[in-house]
């Protein structure tokens, strides 16, 4: 599953827009999107695509390899956990949900996730910021979306003591950078170089 904003100008990457403007923000964030979809389409699973605002019939996405549907809930964490647990219903074994704003995700990482979920409950990707930019479960754990601050540096921890009261399993995969703001646009720093 990818959670995705609807690309729109001024409503997207905003802490970024502060430093270098709503449109290139919108065009890093664009880049981002596309970097996504590509990585997720070469792996194996069945994807999904989860949009925040509303659902466009065209789009960059083919909607065959992605079928669309809209977030639901209040904040994040309900909007994940109602994702999760309708991904379940449909039983699959292994879920796996990533964002759409980190440029060094790749599907290797991806695949490795489904395989740890072989032998582990949960499997994390650590964001550099204390988030995470992956979350896989072998069931829906609805309590890991529970009474989170998101968007904070404490996301990550907290989701991890949440597994140990579980008492369930959980591994760690590679920590990795998320866009948010300009120091962590790497190579998409390009994007903005030649500034309007």
């Amino acid at each position: 599953m990818v959670f995705a904003k609807n690309p729109e100008l001024g409503k997207v990457k905003t802490r970024l827009a502060k430093t270098v403007g709503h449109k290139k923000a919108l065009e890093v964030y664009l880049k981002l999107l596309e970097h996504t979809y590509s990585i997720a389409d070469k792996t194996f699973a069945d994807k999904a695509i989860f949009y925040s605002d509303k659902i466009e019939e065209f789009d960059i996405l083919d909607y065959y390899k992605f079928p669309k549907f809209l977030q639901k809930g209040g904040d994040l964490g309900e909007r994940m956990d109602r994702a999760f647990g309708e991904a379940f219903a449909q039983h699959y074994q292994k879920v796996i949900i990533i964002g759409s704003d980190c440029y060094e995700l790749d599907e290797e990482i991806i695949e490795d996730a489904f395989k740890l979920l072989d032998d582990h409950n949960v499997v994390l990707g650590p964001a550099s910021d204390g988030g995470y930019y992956l979350l896989g479960m072998d069931r829906h754990y609805s309590h890991l979306f529970r009474d989170k601050k998101w968007s904070t540096p404490d996301v990550l921890l907290d989701t991890i003591l949440d597994t140990k009261k579980l008492k369930l399993s959980y591994t760690l995969l590679p920590t990795l950078s998320d866009v948010d703001e300009e120091k962590d646009l790497g190579p998409l720093i390009e994007i903005i170089a030649n500034r309007d």
